[in-house]
């Protein structure tokens, strides 16, 4: 099956209830542009490396989305001409580097959108804010001048059956909820990123408005397995 064939599959089966966002980690920009002429709207991309090596040769038009971890690649993620053409950053897990963020941007006249990573497995070899300190983050960061909350983020835990990532989909949505209905000024809690290509069902039952998938778009990698 084709690249084109998978993406309009995902595309009729999700059928307008979420965003579906591309993470096109390791991937060419031959097969970003063939995602993108296909009705993918949303490329994620995980490294700052991938980014650099594609954006300037994709042809098609898209949002771009930084999917990766921000604190180990944060001194090439503030650079200038990165966040220039990066048009959401759905990974802010602290407010040291929101803070640092919203000066760079301020620098370059531009308020970047962001969403708040939730550790939602409280897995402490991964990058996210615990669900407790997620509040108090979204408040601090909505007080910034160029940088704007628009909602959540999880990856959730790495689970050997399908189900079991239900729960932590289900908290992040309650934390996304809650954060809503107190219209924190500067915040507008306005996507729900949650699930990739196993689990992006589920995540969409649980009212994720944007899932992240890659191997179920672009195939399985040459080298490095599923992701």
């Amino acid at each position: 099956m084709s690249i084109r064939e998978r993406v309009q599959d995902i595309l009729r089966e999700v059928n307008g209830r979420a965003e579906v966002e591309a993470a096109a980690k390791g991937r060419t920009a031959r097969e970003i542009d063939e995602v993108i002429e296909a009705g993918i709207r949303i490329v994620g991309e995980n490294y700052i490396s991938d980014l650099k090596s594609v954006y300037y040769q994709v042809k098609k038009k898209a949002e771009w989305h930084f999917i990766g971890s921000v604190k180990t690649q944060k001194h090439d993620l503030l650079k200038r001409k990165f966040l220039e053409i990066i048009d959401m950053i759905e990974t802010v897990d602290s407010f040291d580097f929101a803070l640092e963020l919203d000066k760079r941007c301020e620098l370059i006249g531009k308020i970047m959108p962001v969403l708040v990573e939730v550790n939602s497995g409280r897995e402490s070899q991964k990058s996210g804010v615990m669900p407790e300190e997620v509040l108090e983050l979204v408040k601090k960061v909505g007080r910034l001048g160029n940088v704007k909350v628009l909602g959540l983020m999880t990856m959730g835990p790495a689970v050997s059956q399908e189900e079991e990532i239900r729960p932590y989909f289900r908290l992040t949505k309650r934390l996304f909820d809650d954060i809503k209905r107190l219209n924190i000024p500067g915040v507008e809690m306005r996507y729900l990123s949650m699930g990739m290509s196993d689990t992006y069902r589920i995540a969409i039952e649980e009212g994720a408005n944007i899932v992240r998938i890659g191997t179920l778009i672009f195939g399985a990698r040459k080298r490095g397995g599923l992701r």
